[in-house]
């Protein structure tokens, strides 16, 4: 046996189960990023005691019910819309009437949004001229989804006054809006994103403080 068999087979064998990556290279899987922190803000309990002191102070900001229209935005400001005239009809025995935006339409990027916008359904089931009307939303941040509602809702008349009720005020406004309302008010740096969840989408209630995942 000749010495250069002898080194060869002094050598180390590798090994690589390669297939289906290229022949002769291991693979090395990618590096995941960790998942972003999360930090809850309000929980169930919390969450259904704000939305019933804000029920409370949408009644006393309108010096009671008479003419009041509670108007959610899609989507979760209209579920929140619905739990406050639940309460409101729990405590004055009046179902208040209720309806719905869908911005989409009405926003000033839609033509970054696409061809085909998915626009949800807007419903205002009485006249709105000389009322009250109180828009609800999850989380008010630059402003300007309160800007397309109102955009939206002098389509169908001129109401007597427009309050604004949300459940998180994170700050950062781009315009001159703000509410009268406030379920609470949090401040939050641009990486960052609040997350309102609800019984009729998510399963639960509750406001979540989450990081923007990285693009």
């Amino acid at each position: 046996m000749s010495f250069d068999s002898l080194a060869r087979r002094s050598e180390p064998m590798l090994y690589f189960d390669t297939l289906p990556f290229t022949p002769g290279r291991a693979h090395i899987a990618p590096i995941m990023p960790a998942p972003p922190k999360q930090s809850t803000v309000l929980d169930a309990r919390a969450f259904d005691r704000t939305l019933r002191r804000m029920a409370d102070e949408i009644v006393e900001l309108n010096n009671g019910i008479e003419g009041l229209v509670i108007v959610g935005i899609q989507r979760r400001g209209v579920q929140l819309a619905a739990q406050i005239v639940s309460t409101i009809a729990e405590r004055e025995g009046v179902e208040v009437p209720q309806g719905a935006l869908d911005i989409t339409l009405y926003r000033d990027d839609l033509q970054t949004v696409g061809p085909r916008p998915l626009v949800g359904q807007t419903r205002i089931p009485v006249d709105i001229d000389g009322r009250h009307i109180i828009i609800v939303d999850d989380v008010l941040y630059t402003g300007r989804t309160i800007r397309a509602a109102l955009d939206e809702l002098a389509d169908f008349g001129r109401p007597r006054r427009i309050g604004l009720a949300v459940l998180i005020d994170r700050g950062g406004r781009e315009l001159p809006i703000q509410p009268d309302i406030v379920g609470k008010k949090i401040s939050l740096e641009a990486s960052q994103r609040v997350d309102v969840l609800v019984q009729e989408l998510d399963g639960g209630n509750a406001a979540i403080i989450a990081e923007r995942e990285a693009t």
